[in-house]
């Protein structure tokens, strides 16, 4: 059970990483382009390590 709630908020980490680095291409977004690489590769970070973490539980 805890290792499915590691592994389920690493999908949902992963693609706000993914929406992030998508936002990126969009003109006009209001957060500066740094600010959304810093967030997309925060949340990558975080859904890597929960990844690895539901991975070892199960």
């Amino acid at each position: 059970m805890f290792s499915n709630i590691l592994l389920i908020t690493s999908f949902v980490l992963f693609a706000g990483a993914v929406y992030n680095l998508l936002a990126l291409k969009k003109r006009g977004m209001y957060p500066p382009k740094h600010l959304l690489r810093k967030r997309a590769g925060s949340l990558a970070a975080g859904a890597l390590i929960l990844l690895i973490l539901g991975v070892i539980f199960r």
